[in-house]
């Protein structure tokens, strides 16, 4: 499975940014999950959002909950993060990852989009 997130950039306080992952090589089962995780300068991995792949139930990082929205677009294998009021501390380089959701496990990872947002 191969992961290609895009979307990055600089962007003020308080606007929006949309990242975009698209998913190619793989299958999805009714177990998948897609999600997004960011690591900021120094800081640690985390895990953002996630996206079950069949049902299209979501779940969020307490800082970002009403703020970002993940959705994903099935026919186009495609998984965004619609980020909204972006807080400096939103500053990272942010990674989306796949999965197996009864496993536990987060199996694939692409390669991250910087987001730097000024204040």
């Amino acid at each position: 499975v191969q992961l290609q997130a895009s979307g990055g950039g600089l962007v003020q306080a308080g606007n929006s940014l949309r990242l975009s992952c698209a998913v190619s090589g793989g299958t999805f089962s009714s177990n998948s999950q897609l999600g997004w995780f960011r690591q900021a300068a120094g800081g640690d991995y985390e895990f953002v959002a996630r996206i079950m792949w069949s049902s299209g139930n979501t779940y969020y990082k307490d800082s970002v909950k009403g703020r970002f929205t993940i959705s994903r677009d099935n026919a186009k294998n495609t998984v965004y993060l619609q980020m909204t009021n972006l807080k400096s501390e939103d500053t990272a380089v942010y990674f989306c990852g796949a999965g197996n959701a009864a496993l536990g496990t987060w199996d694939y990872r692409g390669q991250g989009t910087l987001v730097t947002v000024s204040s």
